[in-house]
């Protein structure tokens, strides 16, 4: 059992990763616009990357909507309560979940194959930032509840809750 003066921030490990990954998506943008990544870009169906690149921006603001507005989340931390219900449901992480879809979103936009090796660099510093953190702090503070809620629904990619055995 973790030492009960562990506190986590009400931000989490957000701040942290959050950053990081907004400064090395604005590196890439910035060395892709200079032509340092010239070799990476795609010439043919430039379009469809846009395309799909506006279309997770707009899906990563609305699970942020979703996790921050609609579920209330800055009220249930102080309330401690564990949040399983709404878009919850689907990504035990939605906020996390949010910037990555933001911020591929934003790579997928320079249609340059070199930078979408960042999105993987993302989920994998995020799986090592939750699972040296917050939920090892989550699971002392939860318990039993937050155990299955573990084994039920996915840290980072939304998907439809697993059956627990």
């Amino acid at each position: 059992m973790e030492s009960k003066e562990f506190k986590m921030p009400a931000f989490g490990v957000g701040p942290i990763y959050v950053l990081t990954c907004l400064f090395l998506t604005m590196l890439g943008v910035y060395l892709h616009i200079k032509g340092y990544l010239y070799g990476g870009e795609f010439t043919k169906g430039k379009i469809y990357f846009i395309i799909i690149g506006i279309l997770l921006i707009l899906f990563g603001i609305y699970l942020w909507i979703e996790a921050v507005i609609v579920q209330k989340i800055n009220r249930k931390i102080k309330e401690k309560k564990l949040i399983t219900s709404g878009v919850y449901s689907f990504v035990r992480n939605p906020v996390y979940s949010a910037f990555i879809f933001v911020f591929t979103g934003i790579l997928l936009i320079t249609a340059n194959y070199i930078l979408l090796l960042l999105p993987f660099v993302f989920w994998v510093f995020l799986t090592i930032l939750m699972k040296t953190t917050e939920e090892k702090w989550l699971k002392n503070e939860f318990g039993k509840e937050y155990e299955i809620y573990l084994r039920e629904v996915n840290r980072v990619i939304p998907w439809f809750k697993r059956k627990s055995n």
